[in-house]
């Protein structure tokens, strides 16, 4: 029997997801503007300002991304004509290639798109990915010498090699050319191949400025078949390769990625790949409807689309989870085969090994949980990083298991296993205001090798440093971290009631897709929101009902909130923070929420209680301490905050505006939503709250 929580029985919870809120600045006067003029919602040109866009023009061109006008690869990438040539010889010639790919969905998806397309084409070539356990990240002189061995006369790097200074002049030294294509860092040594293609040496203003390593591979493959005139029934097999790679590996969907990515994910359904089939056919995946395009009242051209989540949450771990603790040969025989039969065999293989590393990041991520709650959670806000390593866990799931950390305890996290006694190997994971490749180079003296950006990276270290790793990473997350920071940021794009939730806004919010890095899904907010009913569902899931009441009438709506079995039950009347979805069902198709965040409302409970007196406590922020309370003014209730200088916030419910001044008289009115009244004001709200429990 599931627990159903109804208002009659549900109890006060003090734990609520330890988040910070930051609201957009809301340009309504610009937002209306720009909505006439591209005949979208008010609320969906809001987003498009969100997003950078500062005119009509911009609009126009984010709406649709097919008029952006792209320079030719060849003019862009300066060494792209010297790389065809050279692949161009090598088919002519029938030299044997080589291409060293890497172990993530943009490794693998990038070695799948240019064996397919190299052989297509009719060149000789054979492929080698390094082993995740044993070799690490990038080529290197082993696999360099094997290839020689085997009579490889040019080796292509994908996804890798930008670093890779000794491999490749070992590779220069036996006779091999190459070619590089990467997508990562430059580093200030580059090394001394025959050819290298990589967006971050091309002008920032690029539109394939932001492509992942498997958008390298697609335009290199392009840019080879138009020159050989050999473009017919290569373009689309290409296509979807690259918007499944683009999508799993995080890649910033603007510029072509977001041109090229919304084509693919369109093509995807009827993709003629049996790999991809499988792929979708494992994992349940279902095309829905598409887009209107700019116009909402235009009829939709393209009725059955894949979404951008479908790839990110269903068959992207599906290929990650190989790369991580299986074997990539088995992704590359899944994407590169014309056979159903062994596509079918080889997803199945990757939905088993899925499923060992959902197992796996689960029995991780508890045992680390428990490990922290005992060791260091009493001192996280004096240390503001965590570093957390044990014994038998399995260096490929780690990584995952560190962004749930930050996302539990809102701090940086270095997480590792042992290799051996004397050898430790870990992923890092950060927070906006904390570098984790700077955090690394602070402790470079410590490490063997590491590496990574300012949001993630990887390294290791001799056991016997752990300590002083620990000590160094405390001392520079205490340089750049201040106690405010330490919770996780929720970005907010504008607030929505749910009247204005429909059918119409979730077809226009389609023009944004497709979503993801540098194009955020949408976020919205409500306010003073009753949960209706709530239940645990599934692995720790929970499912709601929620309502807001306008103008007396009531409107509801079902949302989920994954993972949140901790903040179970939440309080009855909350402000909620949140993605729309649609879920079909029995044929009937109904807009839900995925609810991200959760605070207590400043309309909440406190307010429409009548305490015999009024409601006072004092409370702790940023090392201040604040006195606050809940008094009458007239006929209404209204939040008080006095700073330790006499000065007094004052908010009553559902009001975005309030005052701040030493007397009402000499108040000024603020803009309450504002992150620095917002993080003061929930500070209050749940000093209060307990107390009123308590009471």
């Amino acid at each position: 029997m599931l627990d159903v929580v109804r208002p009659e029985t549900a109890k006060p919870r003090r734990r609520l997801p330890n988040q910070r809120w930051q609201i957009y600045p809301q340009r309504a006067e610009f937002a209306q503007k720009l909505a006439v003029a591209s005949n979208i919602s008010p609320i969906v040109s809001q987003l498009l300002i969100n997003r950078g866009i500062e005119t009509l023009e911009a609009a126009q061109t984010f709406l649709e991304p097919e008029s952006l006008i792209l320079p030719a690869p060849l003019e862009e990438f300066p060494d792209l004509a010297i790389s065809v040539e050279l692949l161009q010889n090598a088919i002519a010639s029938e030299e044997k290639i080589a291409i060293c790919g890497d172990y993530d969905a943009d490794g693998m998806t990038s070695t799948a798109l240019l064996l397919r397309s190299l052989r297509a084409l009719g060149a000789k070539v054979d492929y080698a990915i390094p082993s995740r356990m044993h070799d690490g990240y990038g080529i290197n002189k082993r696999i360099v010498e094997e290839f020689h061995s085997e009579g490889v006369g040019l080796i292509l790097t994908v996804d890798n090699g930008i670093s890779a200074v000794e491999p490749i002049a070992r590779a220069r030294e036996l006779g091999l050319k190459v070619i590089v294509t990467d997508h990562h860092d430059i580093p200030q040594v580059l090394p001394e191949a025959n050819a290298i293609l990589n967006p971050k040496l091309i002008a920032e203003s690029s539109p394939y400025r932001g492509v992942a390593g498997v958008g390298v591979a697609y335009i290199l493959a392009v840019s080879l078949a138009q020159q050989l005139g050999e473009t017919r029934g290569l373009i689309q097999p290409m296509l979807a390769l690259f918007t499944l790679g683009t999508i799993a590996d995080l890649a910033p969907l603007t510029g072509v990625n977001r041109r090229w990515v919304k084509r693919g994910l369109q093509h995807l359904p009827k993709s003629h790949l049996p790999g991809i089939q499988a792929l979708i056919q494992i994992a349940g995946v279902q095309a829905r409807d598409g887009d209107l395009g700019s116009n909402p009242k235009s009829k939709i051209q393209n009725p059955k689309s894949l979404k951008p989540e479908d790839i990110g949450f269903r068959l992207g771990p599906r290929i990650n989870a190989i790369g991580r603790i299986g074997d990539p040969q088995i992704v590359i025989d899944l994407l590169t085969t014309d056979d159903m039969g062994i596509a079918l065999e080889r997803a199945m293989q990757c939905e088993g090994v899925n499923q060992q590393r959902q197992e796996m990041c689960e029995q991780i991520e508890q045992e680390a949980i428990a490990y922290v709650e005992t060791e260091f959670v009493a001192s996280l806000q004096q240390d503001r990083v965590l570093v957390v390593v044990q014994p038998n866990w399995h260096h490929g799931v780690i990584g995952i298991v560190a962004s749930r950390l930050v996302e539990r305890y809102g701090v940086p996290v270095f997480i590792g296993t042992y290799e051996d006694e004397a050898h430790i190997r870990g992923s890092a994971r950060g927070i906006p205001e904390f570098n984790v490749f700077e955090g690394l180079q602070a402790c470079h003296e410590l490490l063997g090798k590491y590496g990574g950006h300012k949001a993630a990276g990887g390294y290791s270290l001799p056991a016997q440093n752990l300590s002083a790793l620990r000590s160094r990473l405390i001392e520079f997350a205490n340089q750049c971290l201040e106690p405010q920071h330490l919770k996780p940021l929720l970005k907010i794009d504008t607030q929505v009631n749910f009247s204005e939730i429909n059918h119409q806004l979730y077809q226009q919010l389609n023009t944004l897709h497709p979503c993801g890095i540098d194009n955020p899904d949408p976020v919205f907010w409500t306010p003073n929101v009753q949960v209706v009913e709530q239940q645990i569902v599934g692995k720790g899931h929970i499912k709601l009902t929620l309502a807001q009441t306008i103008d007396r009438q009531q409107y509801k709506i079902k949302a989920i909130a994954w993972r949140w079995r901790d903040y179970y039950p939440l309080p009855l009347r909350v402000d909620v923070a949140y993605k729309l979805r649609e879920n079909n069902f029995n044929g009937n198709t109904n807009i839900e929420m995925e609810l991200i965040g959760v605070r207590l409302t400043t309309q909440s409970h406190l307010f429409f209680t009548s305490p015999p007196r009024p409601l006072r406590t004092t409370f702790e922020y940023k090392q201040r301490q604040y006195s606050c309370g809940i008094f009458q003014q007239g006929s209404l209730p209204e939040l008080r905050i006095k700073n330790p200088e006499g000065k007094v916030l004052v908010m009553q419910p559902g009001q975005t505006i309030g005052l701040l001044g030493n007397s009402r008289e000499d108040a000024k009115e603020v803009d309450v939503c504002q992150p620095q009244y917002d993080s003061i004001i929930q500070a209050a709200l749940q000093a209060l709250s307990v107390l009123s429990s308590e009471s």
